[in-house]
């Protein structure tokens, strides 16, 4: 633990009170321990109070197209009590936007000079922390409704607040909470849309823990049992033989670190780990333990957060590695939320994060999936690289009416602020060879986002040469196109429990691979003092396929019908929207040092 403090710096665990019973005034980050939103005691006295509740509430929906749907496998069990507690967590709009998002592809272009020039989050912070207006508007709001308990992240763009069920459905003009549950866990939502006073629609992105449940599509980890022919299973000398990493192909720079985050309830256990390098680490140099867990670190083992432990930590091998856990949080919180402002709020944090979670495109409101887009810039602009899973639902289906039907994008796999890893599994199942598309890998294209420069030239050669294309009414052929790489999603042996578990597969083991292996190409530029990757989709699209073993073979899922017949998305030679450009191959992949 002394070492990282020294490694990385100061971490905010513990944000300030906001001043909330006082008038807001934006200062200069602090550069103490505690830095955060300074408050000044200027009182505001709010004449005529009780008058100004009893008229009518003139409120607008922040997010009119966020679904209230309560997902399949969730029931209501009962109205929460009125003095039960509730969090709730206001985006505040931020200002230069524009300026962000400018520094975020040049930083992240290779033929722009400013290639790798990141900001620190105290820049961040002076770019786009809420204007003045923004903080009394919001804050006047809140104290004139009682609600004192607040806190705000380092960048200032987002406050949590507590307060009593009752005051908080009366703050959101109605809304009616109730408590749900999947049979594993519970949460407070409400099927009520949300409203907010009209003057502070300019002022307001979103508010997050009233509506959003939990991981609504799940990248589940699957068990195939149905596996047609016997397979011995892929283990960590299988990764690194296919993908030519050598013993020698481990990390060893101080400044490295890779993260693992979890939304679904999950841990790991610290002997599983032990276990699965005694099994499997052989012949290579590694760590059998993690350096931090950021938030609980009790509870039992499950199955995705044990296979993205361990196979991020053989591939990304002797690399300083955090366990970000969500479990635990309050009911009306949103995991992914907690995990996002948590990156918002501390000083360092790991280089490198993999991700396996995912929502439907159609489910979630397009305000909230802009502002998640816009903490995405956030981490590029300072050199982080983000990895999520294209899920296990190849290229989804949705009915929109009883003959029609279209394929369903998943988010934030849809960002054109990440890097999202699709899967595949071996042509042959007795051999280390040549690779297939995992039928399950979740790959298409965007209904909300436009396709970004970067990979504008590699989707329009698909499209043209492109012999399989599913109807050009399943999908939007001008959406950002994902996956953008792949690697092996299929056939996982892990540790859980203490007991090998055989035949575990989805595209949520294919993405903590790649991200060891670009926490790998992070050690090489450190050490040979260049700055980390960041972003890496510009990159990757300038010359990807020099570094990837090429896909070809083998489709995803579609639509169970007459036009599709289950069939998505087909491989070709270069990129497409099942595997993205392939695979890893260590040996080119170190020329992009």
């Amino acid at each position: 633990m002394g070492l990282l403090a020294k490694s990385y710096g100061a971490v905010s665990q513990n944000p300030d009170r906001l001043g909330i019973l006082h008038h807001w005034i934006l200062r200069p980050l602090h550069t103490g321990p505690r830095a955060m939103l300074a408050a000044v005691g200027v009182c505001v006295v709010f004449a005529g109070f009780s008058a100004v509740l009893s008229q009518p509430f003139n409120g607008v929906h922040l997010e009119p197209d966020q679904s209230t749907r309560v997902p399949d496998g969730w029931r209501r069990i009962e109205r929460v009590g009125e003095s039960e507690s509730v969090l709730l967590t206001f985006a505040l709009k931020q200002q230069n936007l524009d300026k962000l998002e400018k520094l975020f592809w040049r930083g992240s272009d290779p033929e722009d000079e400013r290639y790798g020039k990141y900001l620190s989050l105290e820049d961040i912070t002076s770019l786009v922390e809420p204007s003045k207006e923004t903080v009394e508007m919001v804050g006047r709001w809140l104290r004139g409704s009682g609600v004192t308990d607040c806190t705000t992240v380092l960048t200032r763009d987002f406050v949590e607040c507590s307060m009593p069920a009752r005051k908080a459905e009366r703050l959101l003009g109605g809304v009616k909470f109730h408590r749900y549950t999947d049979g594993k866990q519970t949460v407070i939502r409400s099927e009520v849309k949300y409203l907010v006073p009209r003057h502070l629609k300019d002022h307001l992105d979103f508010v997050g823990g009233v509506h959003r449940f939990p991981s609504g599509f799940r990248l589940q980890v699957k068990e195939k049992i149905y596996q047609p022919n016997f397979h011995l299973g892929v283990y960590p000398s299988i990764i690194r033989g296919r993908y030519n990493l050598s013993e020698t192909d481990v990390g060893s720079d101080p400044k490295n670190a890779q993260a693992v985050a979890q939304f679904l309830e999950q841990f790991y256990h610290a002997t599983d780990l032990e276990e699965f390098m005694r099994l499997w680490g052989g012949g290579f140099p590694h760590l059998t333990k993690t350096d931090k867990v950021v938030g609980p670190d009790s509870g039992g083992a499950g199955l995705e957060a044990s296979l993205d432990v361990q196979y991020i930590m053989s591939s990304g091998a002797n690399i300083s590695t955090w366990f970000w856990s969500t479990a635990g949080r309050h009911e009306s919180q949103e995991p992914f939320l907690v995990w996002l402002t948590g990156i918002s709020n501390m000083t360092s944090v790991p280089w490198v994060h993999s991700v396996s979670y995912g929502d439907d495109e159609d489910s979630l409101s397009t305000d909230y999936m802009q502002r998640i887009n816009t903490e995405f810039m956030k981490a590029g602009t300072r050199g982080l690289t983000i990895l999520f899973a294209s899920g296990d639902s190849g290229a989804g289906c949705r009915e929109v009416s009883k003959d029609t039907n279209v394929f369903r994008p998943s988010f934030p796999a849809s960002s054109p602020y990440v890097t999202t890893v699709g899967g595949t599994m071996f042509h042959s199942p007795y051999e280390v060879g040549d690779e297939d598309a995992d039928y399950i890998s979740g790959g298409g294209f965007s209904n909300i986002f436009d396709m970004p420069d970067y990979q504008t030239s590699a989707v329009e050669s698909y499209l043209n040469k492109s012999t399989k294309l599913p109807p050009k009414s399943y999908y939007n052929a001008t959406g950002r196109a994902y996956p953008d790489v792949a690697a092996l999603s299929d056939n996982y042996w892990v540790v859980m429990d203490l007991i090998p578990t055989p035949f575990i597969s989805g595209t949520s083991a294919a993405t903590p691979v790649f991200a060891g292996i670009l926490s790998l190409i992070n050690d090489l530029r450190f050490q040979q003092g260049k700055p980390a990757l960041g972003f890496f989709n510009p990159l990757l699209y300038k010359s990807g396929w020099e570094y990837l073993y090429d896909v070809t073979v083998g489709c995803n899922l579609g639509c169970l019908d007459d036009l599709t017949n289950l069939q998505g998305f087909c491989p070709t030679e270069g990129w497409d929207p099942v595997t993205g450009w392939g695979t890893p191959n260590f040996t080119l992949m170190k020329k992009l040092v």
